[in-house]
């Protein structure tokens, strides 16, 4: 085997490996970027506890902040966090005070459980926040009761995320990592990615580890090789 061979290897060896450096992304609202996909969201979050309803359902897709909002929102009312399937307390946790169910479609509920909730949420004057790709009206809800309720709720769509938002949050992702790349760069990476809050997340975390691993700085030759292995059209001009 060259030793060029050898020297290909060894680094894609590196490239694979776990690194022990970690990094604290900046969650609070202080840190949340607020545009138009997201204003309705945040108006909606900010504006707790004179909400138009007791239960409040964010829709939106994956990456598309949802988790950013719901955590700003339990932490700002001291909510729990449930999960409405059978035997559980998740009613008697709403009686208590706020609660948040996040990821509605993807983990599932029961009917009955998830109607209880809604009861002792509007019985004690309590809140409901629950995040969901999916409009309630996708949900397979089969209790007819359930289905009422679930209409009364305030439903607040999040779009998905246009250029300005896309560039100011892989500009705070590298800035949660210590890291500050040229606009220029932000903004070559922004054309050409999938438009998704989760691709920027996964662009900023593959484009760090690549670059420690090489030892290299983040330059638009290594943004175009994580585009293009990640599916985007990132050919270099």
């Amino acid at each position: 085997m060259t030793d060029a061979k050898n020297a290909d290897l060894r680094r894609k060896a590196a490239e694979q490996l776990p690194l022990a450096f970690t990094h604290d992304p900046a969650n609070g609202r202080d840190d949340l970027l607020v545009a138009d996909p997201l204003s309705a969201a945040v108006k909606i979050v900010d504006s707790w506890p004179n909400w138009p309803s007791p239960v409040v359902i964010l829709a939106g897709p994956i990456g598309s902040g949802k988790s950013h909002l719901a955590s700003i929102w339990s932490e700002r009312c001291g909510a729990v966090h449930i999960h409405p399937v059978a035997g559980s307390d998740a009613a008697v946790a709403a009686a208590s005070g706020p609660v948040v169910f996040e990821d509605v479609d993807r983990l599932g509920f029961d009917d009955t459980e998830l109607f209880h909730v809604i009861n002792s949420v509007r019985e004690n004057g309590n809140s409901l926040l629950m995040t969901s790709r999916l409009w309630p009206m996708s949900w397979p809800v089969t209790l007819p009761d359930l289905r009422s309720r679930l209409k009364a709720a305030t439903v607040v769509e999040i779009g998905e995320p246009d250029e300005e938002l896309l560039s100011q949050v892989i500009v705070k992702l590298f800035a949660d990592r210590q890291l500050y790349i040229d606009d220029k760069l932000v903004l070559y990476i922004v054309n050409r990615m999938e438009r998704s809050l989760n691709a920027a997340q996964l662009i900023v975390d593959r484009l760090d580890r690549l670059a420690l691993a090489r030892g290299t700085r983040i330059t638009r030759l290594l943004a175009a090789e994580v585009l293009n292995e990640l599916g985007s059209p990132g050919q270099p001009d």
